[in-house]
């Protein structure tokens, strides 16, 4: 697929973008040593073992072996063809591809015709909000909303009119096909196969963006009493609701320079709260907060404050989407909402400032979110519920990693009740042995075979390790490389090394100087990928002896010599006849002084 790009576009596009900008898009990326890490995207994780290379231009995971370079992370995350990923960061670099846009004109495929016909729509309704007749009643609301014409450009709000048939027509006249518009869920099927029908209709209309900005779909407010009141897009090919977070490439850049983000519950909190001058806020879609919704905030901020609505549904809706982000490794605040308002109402009763400080600014700890909750509805005067409240509170705390947390709540519960500190303080070390004695049940299994991974991975036998260091020289070194090609040519033990040092001879044969980002781009198997790219950013010694060159190399020519020397020893334990043991003897020790 590559051979449709020119190489030396493809090397000038690979030279001028920068892997860690590229996938700072995707992950909370931290500067340690010469490397940056972070959380894999690829694999659930709380603690990173995602490290990238900008020396090299290289991404690996020592937790699942996800690498490659800006090409491949690209077509792993997103999906993306190579062409596609070539003309993602073509554009991110401003270099022209004419002769891919010729080609693909013609044969355009669903996926991308998905994409252009919501930027098609996106662009129609917000031409209809804001510049037309039709749009009127759209503009009232907005006005009553109180939308400043920047929050309608910014978050680009539309307006879907009261025709069944605007869009339709356009993506008629526009060459799209309107069963595969029909199918991105911007389209309807009239029954009998009676042609197409707009779906969204007489609402104001809401962009849904994936994560590089792409509109993927759409939320749609009815302006009249017809339900339902709100209207996500459905599932599509391109777009998934528990995998999708409203306004997160908008909010991104604030995110990750606070390192934190606001959670709301919907996009009209988010517009509201922009137009506050809160600019890390982003929500779900309408429906709960998902496990892989809280893993790519987690892979944006460490601190997300969950800001929901007063009424009993979002306080609940707080409380799970508070577990389910500490369980991705957010830390957690939750914003308390006055009773009977909403992040939007409270904004145009009180104002911007008031939302800051006495919202978001006087935001609790979970532990302390958790208690109010838990508190809700329970009569504390009455004994038995008073126990039972104390009871779930003690569970709660028994959760908290520091001593000092435990502690101040704890204090907290012995004071409001007059109860014995130590008391509790007992009780609370039962349910937290109790917790983790089930816990280990639960991951005894998973352990194990963690443990043997790592294992695996650690205790390396010598002439293995030994492959891997001279690997690692010879992709930075082409002068090695040819050395090692003389002595010892293709004889790697581990067949992924046997693959390896091949294709790398052939790279070094074409005439082409070292460079580790270019040559795991040539491969084209995804475990060699991986493979290549850990061992191009393992750290070895930069300034490599001759002699140590040498040693790796004796070590991986004498392993098949010493498993020759065990195969004999066995053959001499089985060996009945003295004479013929004697002999095997005697070659083995003359095969173990060849070797020292």
């Amino acid at each position: 697929m590559s051979s449709r790009i020119p190489e030396e576009t493809i090397e000038q596009i690979r030279q001028q973008t920068d892997i860690v900008e590229v996938i700072s898009d995707y992950v909370q990326l931290k500067k340690q040593g010469r490397q940056y890490t972070g959380l894999c995207p690829f694999h659930g994780e709380k603690t990173p073992s995602f490290s990238v290379s900008q020396e090299k231009q290289l991404y690996h995971c020592f937790g699942c072996g996800a690498g490659g370079n800006v090409f491949s992370f690209l077509m792993e995350h997103e999906g993306y063809s190579f062409v596609d990923a070539a003309k993602h960061l073509a554009n991110q670099v401003n270099i022209d591809l004419p002769e891919i846009e010729q080609r693909d004109s013609s044969t355009n495929t669903p996926h991308k015709m998905m994409i252009d016909a919501h930027a098609l729509a996106a662009k129609l309704y917000h031409h209809v909000l804001t510049l037309t007749e039709e749009g009127l009643t759209g503009r009232e609301y907005a006005k009553v909303r109180e939308f400043t014409k920047e929050q309608l450009e910014h978050f680009q709000i539309g307006f879907a009119p009261d025709r069944w048939d605007s869009l339709t027509i356009i993506c008629e006249k526009r060459g799209f096909n309107l069963d595969t518009v029909a199918k991105a869920g911007l389209l309807g099927v009239r029954d009998s196969d009676q042609g197409y029908y707009d779906r969204f209709r007489n609402r104001l209309m809401f962009p849904i963006w994936d994560g590089q900005g792409n509109v993927i779909a759409f939320g749609g407010r009815i302006l009249g009493s017809e339900k339902p009141k709100y209207m996500n897009s459905s599932e599509t090919p391109i777009f998934h609701k528990s995998k999708t977070i409203y306004a997160l490439h908008l909010a991104r850049p604030t995110i990750r320079k606070e390192n934190a983000a606001i959670l709301f519950e919907g996009y009209v909190d988010v517009v509201a709260a922009w137009g506050a001058g809160i600019q890390n806020g982003v929500a779900t879609l309408g429906t709960a907060l998902t496990t892989e919704q809280a893993k790519i905030l987690r892979r944006n901020a460490e601190t997300v404050t969950i800001c929901f609505d007063s009424d009993r549904a979002g306080t609940e809706a707080a409380f799970r989407s508070a577990s389910i982000l500490e369980s991705a490794g957010c830390h957690v605040k939750v914003a308390l909402m006055p009773d009977g308002l909403d992040p939007d109402d409270f904004i145009r009763k009180f104002g911007a400032e008031r939302f800051k400080t006495d919202v978001i600014g006087a935001s609790l700890s979970l532990m302390a979110f958790k208690m109010r909750f838990l508190r809700k509805g329970k009569n504390l005067q009455d004994e038995g519920e008073r126990l039972r409240y104390i009871e779930e509170v003690l569970v709660e705390i028994s959760t908290l990693t520091r001593a000092v947390e435990r502690d101040h709540y704890l204090r907290q519960i012995a004071d409001e009740f007059s109860l014995s500190l130590d008391a509790l303080k007992q009780e609370q070390f039962q349910l937290f042995r109790a917790k983790k004695q089930k816990d280990q049940q639960h991951k005894q299994p998973e352990t194990r075979r963690t443990t043997k991974v790592l294992t695996q991975k650690k205790l390396l036998p010598a002439y293995k390790n030994a492959e891997r260091l001279l690997l690692a020289h010879m992709m930075r070194d082409a002068e090695i490389a040819e050395q090692v090609q003389e002595r010892i040519g293709g004889n790697f033990n581990v067949d992924e090394h046997h693959a390896i040092v091949a294709y790398l001879y052939a790279y070094y044969g074409e005439g082409r100087e070292s460079n580790p980002s270019e040559f795991v781009h040539r491969l084209e198997d995804p475990e060699l990928i991986g493979l290549a790219s850990e061992l191009a950013m393992l750290s070895v010694n930069e300034e490599c002896s001759e002699q140590e060159i040498i040693d790796y190399m004796q070590q991986i020519e004498s392993y098949p010599k010493w498993v020759e020397i065990q195969q004999k020893e066995i053959e001499m334990k089985q060996e009945h006849d003295p004479v013929a043991a004697a002999k095997l003897k005697m070659e083995i020790i003359k095969m173990k002084k060849q070797l020292h």
